[in-house]
């Protein structure tokens, strides 16, 4: 893992890195474990537009991903590591002794070989999944689940990992990447380790149609727009916002403003909340 730079023979290639994809083993998905990814570019049923700044994009197929990891007590090989167009993280495509094949998240340092399990005998080894009451104080966990047997939900992004720091009762208590720590439950299954492909966050985009092979069409400022089109519209030249604080295009207050629920029933889970965020968009945008 690595992040190559490009010289600048032009203005996209001045900023632009990408990933070497060293720890690639294998270029074409398996093609059992792959299902077309229906593209719907922020629109809904009745083909309105709901979320903005989606549509184009390179085709993409999906790959079936393994997040339950509920095949127990059976070893697995790991045949190669491939990437992923769905997600930041890399896969591993995993052969059953029984002849079944899977693909997990990619955790970093996990080689082409391996064997790994799953299950509540499991031993404490990067790849392999059990509960987190087997799990002890002190490891690094990512691929977590919130409910028993429904797979793993959070901690799934490439460089991730959450820590085991306590266990009392039927809860274990985690430090998620956020910064929260929050309790769940014990019978919840977790897999050793940490997400590869730490890099992914260093990767500068470069261009703008770097973002339109993803799908990602562009964003405009609501200060620069009309007052019919946007609260943060109108006045002359670099006029301030006008309002008492930042809305969205629909008049709701945006950048900073809580909008978890507050009787939300995990809650009660919750031991200290996450770090604050950022009052400024996605790489310091206005939204």
């Amino acid at each position: 893992m690595g992040i190559r730079i490009y010289r600048p023979y032009t203005p996209g290639t001045r900023q632009r890195t990408v990933s070497d994809f060293s720890e690639i083993t294998k270029s074409k998905p398996e093609p059992s474990l792959t299902r077309a990814k229906h593209r719907a570019k922020g629109r809904n049923n009745r083909g309105v537009i709901t979320c903005r700044h989606r549509g184009g994009g390179h085709k993409r197929l999906y790959r079936i991903i393994d997040f339950r990891r509920d095949k127990h007590n059976i070893p697995a090989k790991v045949a190669a590591i491939e990437y992923d167009p769905n997600r930041n993280a890399r896969i591993a495509l995993l052969h059953y002794q029984d002849g079944e094949k899977r693909y997990i998240l990619h955790p970093l340092g996990l080689k082409v070989g391996t064997v790994i399990t799953a299950g509540p005998d499991a031993p404490i080894e990067i790849g392999n999944a059990m509960p987190l009451g087997n799990i002890p104080l002190g490891t690094n966990v990512h691929n977590v689940e919130l409910s028993p047997g429904r797979g793993g939900q959070i901690v799934r992004a490439a460089g991730t990992s959450a820590q085991v720091v306590a266990k009392e009762g039927n809860f274990v208590t985690l430090k998620l990447p956020s910064g929260e720590v929050r309790m769940i439950r014990r019978e919840c299954y977790a897999t050793i380790g940490q997400v590869g492909n730490v890099d992914a966050r260093n990767i500068s985009i470069g261009k703008a149609g770097r973002n339109r092979w993803k799908g990602r069409r562009p964003q405009v400022r609501g200060s620069v727009m009309n007052p019919v089109d946007h609260p943060h519209g109108g006045g002359e030249g670099k006029a301030p916002i006008g309002r008492p604080g930042p809305l969205t295009p629909w008049g709701k207050p945006a950048l900073g403003v809580k909008t978890r629920k507050h009787n939300k029933a995990s809650n009660a889970l919750i031991v200290r909340r996450r770090r604050k965020a950022s009052k400024r968009g996605r790489g310091g945008r206005e939204l």
